[in-house]
Formats: structure tokens, C-alpha cells, sequence
């Protein structure tokens, strides 16, 4: 817990590093607290992008996040693939190295999803052991984050939060709480978002990720394509207030805009937002 706690810390407002934006960074060296690199993007390649991440090491503190950890898949752990992403981690001096609360494959196919999971005993047993192992292997915290949800396990036998919670203190890992994910989950299953948040262990949380989502009509949809709508900076208003801070990484990975205004975006979150009647934190209040 404490090795936890240690690395938890504020470190500020940074963004996701991506292929179209490198050109910017190397030759402006932004004015951003840190980056967050893509982990799978960096695991099977040389030249430019290992060679930009090297310089991006180099100057700014780095945080990774996978994709392809398939945390609660029933296939075997690739020990394999966890042994390259901590290699990864100590070239890079990574902060954090985070995942999702998901599973990603069956039968060892990559279906490149986030695909959910029952929120149950025996899910819960199983993931657990899981990230015991990928601990040993890292030789450091795993962070994972808390997925975007599009429905729910008629057998769930506990809500979303209460698994995390209890997950993070039988395995003794961290959390990640994308806050952008609360609220998406909270429109398309129906929860009180803020309940969710007064019931985060804020002693295990690492970071925050931010970003917009799609409005489609019957549900959102977590795209990472836009600005945060108001109703999501409250929630992370909300979430800074519960947790006295930590650090927040701005997601923009579709209709990518320039650097300039992904930062302008991600920096919202060191200045602040009100909570305003504008901005519901309910989900009732999403659809009126």
C-alpha cells in the first residue's frame, strides 16, 4: 500500500502522446506536466517512435497505459507480453503503468475491445489473482482503469464501484478512475455517478483520464473524438474535491485536433470548473 501511495501523487495536467502531434513536441517542447504513452504502441517497434519516446523520457515524466493486458480474460497471463511492457516501463522511468478492468481476447486472439465483465465473486477472485502475478512481474504498482460500460451482467452481484474497491485492496493495486468513463457508464446503465465517486478508496488512485464522448441518442459512447462536456468537467471537479488532487491526462484519439487546442482542453482541469446547474452530475439529469 504504501509503494502505492508513494506514487500517487500530483504530478499536474498532461495529455496523450500521439503519432501526429510529434512533430509539434520535439520542436516546441510543449509547456505540459507529463505525457501518456499508448503502451502496445511502443512494444513491437524501433526507429521514429521509440526514438521520440526516448527524447518525450527524457524530459517529461511519462505515465503508460496498455490495452492488451486482458486483465480478466480466461486464457492464460502472457507473461511474455507483461515481461515487454515492464522492459518498457524501466527504459521510459514510467510513473504508472496502467491497464483496464476488462478482458480483450479469447482462445488467444486479440479482439482489440474493451470488453466487459461481471461484477461477481468469482470474477472477482479470478482477476485478482491475476494482477498478484502481473505485480510480481512489473516489480511495481498496476493501475487499472475503470471501463466504459454499454451494459450490464444480469448475474452482477455487486455494483461497479464496489468491485473496484474491494479488487484494489485483496490485490493491493491502484486505480485509474477515467472520470469521462463514470459518466458515460452512468447514462447508459443507469447510476448515480457521484455515488460511484463517494465510493471510490481515493487512497488508490493513481491518475485521471478525461475526455468527450458521443451522444448517439439511446446511449454515449466513449469515442475520445471531442471537448469534455460540461457534466464531465463537474464530475472531475467532484472527483478532484473527494481525492485533494492527482494528476489528469487529456485523451483525444479520434478527429485529433492541433496540439494547441488538446492542451488548451487538458488544462481546464488545472484551472478549475464550477459546479453549475449547467452541468448535471446525475445521469436523471442528462436526459432531463
Amino acid at each position: 500500500m504504501s509503494s502505492i501511495q508513494s506514487i500517487a501523487t500530483d504530478l499536474g495536467v498532461g495529455v496523450g502522446l500521439r503519432t501526429v502531434h510529434y512533430g509539434h513536441v520535439l520542436a516546441h517542447w510543449p509547456a505540459v506536466d507529463l505525457f501518456e504513452v499508448l503502451t502496445d504502441n511502443y512494444l513491437d517497434t524501433g526507429g521514429r517512435p521509440l526514438h521520440v519516446l526516448d527524447r518525450v523520457a527524457a524530459r517529461y515524466p511519462v505515465v503508460m497505459h496498455g490495452v492488451s493486458l486482458s486483465i480478466g480474460s480466461t486464457d492464460l497471463l502472457d507473461r511474455a507480453y507483461v515481461r515487454r511492457v515492464k522492459a518498457l516501463a524501466d527504459r521510459t522511468r514510467a510513473r504508472m503503468v496502467s491497464d483496464h478492468v476488462c478482458w480483450t481476447g479469447v482462445a488467444g486472439r486479440n479482439l482489440h475491445d474493451l470488453l466487459p465483465l461481471p461484477y461477481d465473486e468469482q470474477t472477482l477472485a479470478h482477476v485478482v489473482a491475476r494482477i498478484r502475478i502481473v505485480q510480481d512481474l512489473l516489480e511495481r504498482p498496476l493501475f487499472l482503469e475503470n471501463p466504459s460500460t454499454y451494459l450490464a451482467f444480469t448475474h452482477s452481484s455487486m455494483p461497479e464501484w464496489e468491485f473496484l474497491a474491494r479488487m484494489c485492496d485483496e490485490a493491493d493495486c491502484g486505480l485509474l478512475i477515467d472520470v469521462n468513463n463514470v459518466y458515460v457508464s452512468s447514462v447508459n446503465c443507469g447510476f448515480d455517478p457521484v455515488e460511484y465517486l463517494e465510493a471510490v478508496p481515493w487512497e488508490r488512485v493513481g491518475y485521471f483520464h478525461m475526455a468527450g464522448h458521443t451522444d448517439v441518442g439511446t446511449h454515449l459512447i466513449d469515442t475520445h473524438s471531442d471537448h469534455a462536456l460540461p457534466g464531465v468537467w463537474a464530475l472531475h471537479e467532484l472527483a478532484t474535491r473527494l481525492s485533494g488532487g492527482r494528476t489528469t491526462i487529456y485523451e483525444w484519439d479520434a478527429d485529433i485536433p492541433p496540439f494547441d487546442v488538446l492542451l488548451a482542453e487538458a488544462m481546464k482541469a488545472r484551472h478549475g470548473r464550477p459546479l453549475t446547474d449547467s452541468a448535471p452530475l446525475r445521469a436523471e439529469a442528462v436526459h432531463g
